[in-house]
């Protein structure tokens, strides 16, 4: 696929092309997202290489004819298989690796892969498989460069849970961790979790450093249920990490904050952005805080007031009816 520094057009650094995969591919949307995206700066399809994996067989199949519609050349493997199990690319390095893994999976057969050589940062547990997925996508990095973009459920940030803790140290203490995004709810047709992105780095050009965003607030709701990023909101996230790249980022508060690996150390290594970047400062609207709390006050009591006489009138209305209470 490829190497992308900032990911929205006003922001475009550099395409370098190269080999990437998502090892739970699905229908292969990412994969069209991920070309289109090259055929709007001027690259050239052909220049990828794409592979992926898919257990379900149905999937698959769509994946296949998904890709082969648009013209895209793909190693999905020959057929449907289960990643952890029979990694159809196992003896594959990648430049970029792009995935949206399922959230929080149990029963994944940790029991029969306990000594995994991908298990470099220790062994995931039995009852969720994130750790999982993190790990075997970065065993498919090259030794010396490539980079992860992951969405993961926010439990991944904080769980201490089957030694979850002690990997997710293990791996921000090996200086893979570029980013953490925390994402707003309703993002996904499939489930209205808030998540979190994972930006990993073989070769981070900010070294002992994260950089955390909380762009919970941002997004915009395109029906009751489903909130969309605008190009503005894509911008500012990736205007964040092309300035902390460069090394001119200014921490904002309530947004982002570059933080140094001791300090997250101090946190126990807890990547919950909200708990770096803090609270966005508000602005001073001017009215003096005891004429504040004597106006608010006054608006309380009177909807108290107006809240009794509604209540009294249902009560009314339901005695007519013959169901008083």
């Amino acid at each position: 696929m490829f190497i992308v520094n900032g990911v929205s057009g006003s922001s475009l650094h550099c395409i370098n092309f190269g080999a990437a995969t998502d090892p739970c591919c699905g229908s292969g949307g990412m994969f069209v997202q991920s070309t289109d995206f090259v055929k709007h700066h001027a690259g050239k399809i052909n220049d990828l290489s794409i592979y992926g994996q898919e257990s379900n067989p149905t999937t698959w199949k769509m994946a296949t004819m998904n890709l082969a519609i648009r013209g895209i050349e793909a190693d999905l493997g020959q057929f449907n298989a289960d990643t952890f199990f029979k990694d159809c690319h196992k003896d594959k390095r990648f430049d970029f690796i792009l995935a949206n893994p399922p959230f929080n999976l149990k029963d994944w057969g940790a029991d029969q892969l306990k000594d995994d050589r991908r298990w470099k940062y220790g062994t995931p547990p039995e009852g969720n498989a994130n750790f999982a997925w993190l790990q075997h996508m970065i065993y498919h990095l090259y030794e010396d460069h490539g980079r992860i973009g992951m969405v993961l459920a926010n439990g991944s940030l904080s769980s201490q849970t089957g030694g979850e803790g002690r990997i997710r140290q293990a791996i921000v203490d090996d200086d893979l961790v570029e980013g953490i995004i925390a994402m707003p709810s309703q993002l996904f047709y499939s489930t209205g979790i808030p998540v979190s992105l994972w930006i990993l780095d073989r070769n981070k050009k900010r070294r002992g450093e994260t950089l955390f965003v909380d762009a919970r607030e941002m997004g915009t709701m395109v029906t009751r249920r489903l909130r969309e990023f605008t190009d503005e909101d894509i911008a500012k996230v990736a205007g964040a990490f092309n300035a902390f790249r460069d090394g001119t980022l200014e921490n904002e508060k309530g947004f982002c904050a570059a933080v140094a690996t001791e300090d997250i150390a101090k946190q126990d290594y807890v990547l919950t952005p909200g708990r770096y970047v803090g609270i966005a400062e508000v602005e001073d609207d001017g009215e003096p805080f005891e004429e504040k709390m004597a106006r608010l006050t006054k608006e309380l009591g009177e909807m108290f007031e107006e809240s009794d006489r509604l209540q009294e009138q249902i009560k009314k209305n339901l005695e007519v009816i013959g169901f008083g209470i």
